[in-house]
Parts: structure tokens; C-alpha cells; sequence
């Protein structure tokens, strides 16, 4: 029902509570906000939660609360800005080792509680499919399902003493998920602000503890230095690439032999290509700098598909201003470019054909 409406009585409001404001206002609908703000009763009590305090955040304060609001602050004193519990650590990993990386890890932690963010719900989609498929059983949370297919998915994981979610940023806020060992980032967050929402699924509530695993690719490191100004301890995990799993061969050719997951396969490529492009922080995260080639393999294929990065696109993502500088860094401003940049399959030589499973 809309406040506007005359069925909608709101003139005895006692108390309002904003939740979330930070994503409220991240996502867009900072004027809606005001206007609401405007047509509710002044005589009330009112209680905004964020978990950061941004600027946006801050004007938003000044319209909804008093001119001298309490301000209940549960971490400000604190030396970092995630849960002492919380083991952190990255690996640097070229883009064609990424899934077999992926894979071994889930792998060793398959009787553990896990949960695996990437970029794209179609990304989700894919590797929920061939994970499955190749008998490493895992469950997925993404924005294109249903709130009913969520819900489920939701409880199941939490009643679960272990399993795997594969998810998006959905399931980076406000989901409370009990003994959570692992949150993996396979793809990189947009800022230092998402990386902790993600992390903050595990080592919840007062000793409680839990690890989290960053994967860089080699050109994405600088994204450190934006996590050590945001007060975020990252270690190096040792990882031993001699026990990582060549499971590269069966992977291209399941791929190529099985229409259904090859054509997830392409749909996940191209929308990891695209969200590459719209990332925040181009100064690290650029389009330009990704092994096409590379990033083909660890989707399972020989030649990289097409991929069609339409830049004044409406369906685009939006492009948010200001996102780095807020971390101390001043990303490098994009390079002009075509309306429409094309990026066509490259011509590689050939490869392992030994048909061989995939093995456990």
C-alpha cells in the first residue's frame, strides 16, 4: 500500500525503524527515503541501523533523527573492522588455475560448512550445474530465483552440519547462518565495504571463529591496499600447487560434449566478463588486463566465446562514483571507448584430448 494512499493511515506512527540503511541508500532510493520521511508524524521515535557509516548514511541521519541523535556504536574503538574470531587470508592464483583451485578446495572442505561468493548469478548457476553433475554436491542462492526457492535453500543450509552454498551478494547481508567454517570470494568484491559483509557470514556472535579465503589474480593484489586502509588483516595462505587437482582435460571436454552445461558455461564467461567490466575499482579490477584465453579455461572451454561489453547499455550495471577515494585511493578514471566493445575468440593450439573422469 503506498503512503499517499487514503486507506493508508499512518498519523498515530510511534516509532520507526530504518534497517540496512547503508543499502538502502547504496542501491538507490536515498530520495524515496527523504519523501517518506517528509509525510510521517515528526512526534516520533526513530532507530536507523547501518552497518557503516558513509556520508549518504550521515545526511540520511540529519533528515530522520533528532539534531542530537544518540549514537550506539558497537565497534568504533575497535583495530580492525572484522571479528577478532575471523582467520583471513588470500591467494594469488592465475585465472586459468582458478577453478581447479576452487575444486580441490571444496573439495577437502566437503564435510565442512562453506560458502562460495562470485559476481553473477548466472556464474552461480554454472557451477551449482557442473559441481552437482560431477558429484561434488552443493546448493545456491542468487537473485534470479524465486523468494520461495531461496527461502528453502536458505533453511536447509542453516540446518545443515555441513554443505556448500554457492551464492551472490544476496546472501552478503542480513542472512544469520550458524557455524559457518569458510567463506571463499572466488570472484572479488566491488570495495572493502562488501568484503566485509561477505566475511561477517562466519566467526558470528561472541567467540565465535571462522576463516575466510580471498582469490587474486595476479594483476588484482593493489586490492590489498584498500583493504589494509579499511582496517582488514589479510595473510598469504601456503597453498601447495602440486596437490591442486589437473582436472583441466575432463573439464574441456565435459564442456564440449555436454550441450546443457556448455551453454551455462558460456552464459557464465560472458557475465564474468561483463561484471569485470563495470567493477568500482578500475584501477585494479580492469577489463584490459584479463588473459581472455585464461579466463576461458577455468569456465571449461578451448576458445574464449564472444563476449559484447555494451557500455551506455541500459540493462548496464550502474557505475558508482566515489567508491575508492573513500578508502584512500583515487582510481584511475576510464579510458574512453567505443559504444560497444567486442572481445572474439582467439585461436589457441591444441590440448590434452586424454579422456579421462573426473576423479575424487
Amino acid at each position: 500500500m503506498h503512503l499517499n494512499s487514503s486507506e493508508f493511515v499512518y498519523k498515530n506512527l510511534q516509532c520507526l525503524i530504518i534497517d540496512e540503511a547503508d543499502r538502502i541508500l547504496d542501491i538507490g532510493f536515498e530520495e524515496e527515503m527523504k519523501q517518506i520521511l517528509r509525510i510521517l508524524p515528526k512526534r516520533r521515535q526513530t532507530m536507523l541501523f547501518s552497518a557503516t557509516l558513509t556520508k549518504k548514511t550521515e545526511d540520511l541521519v540529519k533528515v530522520a533523527l533528532k539534531s542530537e541523535p544518540l549514537y550506539i556504536g558497537l565497534d568504533e574503538n575497535k583495530e580492525q573492522a572484522t571479528v577478532e574470531g575471523l582467520e583471513q587470508g588470500y591467494v594469488v592464483c592465475p585465472s586459468d588455475k582458478r577453478f581447479l583451485l576452487l575444486f580441490t578446495f571444496l573439495k577437502k572442505n566437503r564435510k565442512k560448512k562453506v560458502m562460495v561468493f562470485f559476481s553473477s548469478c548466472l556464474s552461480v548457476k554454472y557451477h551449482h550445474e557442473l559441481l552437482n553433475y560431477i558429484d561434488l554436491p552443493v546448493m545456491s542462492i542468487h537473485g534470479k530465483q524465486k523468494q520461495a526457492k531461496r527461502t528453502t535453500t536458505f533453511f536447509q543450509f542453516c540446518n545443515a552440519e555441513s554443505g556448500i552454498l554457492l551464492c551472490t551478494d544476496v546472501a552478503a547481508r542480513g542472512l544469520d547462518i550458524p557455524e559457518v567454517d569458510w567463506i571463499v570470494q572466488y570472484d572479488p568484491p566491488d570495495d572493502p565495504k562488501e568484503y566485509i559483509h561477505r566475511v561477517g557470514r562466519t566467526a558470528r556472535g561472541e567467540g565465535g571463529s571462522g576463516h575466510a579465503l580471498l582469490i587474486l589474480r595476479p594483476e588484482e593484489v593493489g586490492f590489498l591496499r584498500y583493504l589494509k586502509v579499511a582496517k582488514v588483516p589479510l595473510q598469504e595462505f601456503e597453498f601447495s600447487w602440486a596437490k591442486i587437482a589437473n582436472i583441466q582435460p575432463q573439464l574441456e571436454k565435459l564442456i564440449s560434449k555436454n550441450y546443457y552445461l556448455h551453454m551455462s558455461a558460456k552464459e557464465a564467461y560472458k557475465a564474468y566478463v561483463r561484471a569485470y567490466d563495470s567493477h568500482h575499482l578500475k584501477s585494479i579490477f580492469d577489463v584490459n588486463t584479463l588473459d581472455l584465453i585464461q579466463v576461458a579455461k577455468s569456465f571449461g572451454f578451448l576458445v574464449p566465446p564472444n563476449v559484447d561489453l555494451h557500455v551506455g547499455s541500459a540493462k548496464a550495471r550502474p557505475r558508482k562514483k566515489g567508491r575508492a577515494a573513500n578508502y584512500g585511493y583515487d582510481g584511475a578514471p576510464p579510458k574512453k571507448r567505443e559504444k560497444s566493445v567486442i572481445y572474439r575468440p582467439v585461436p589457441v593450439g591444441t590440448t590434452d584430448k586424454r579422456n579421462r573422469q573426473f576423479s575424487h
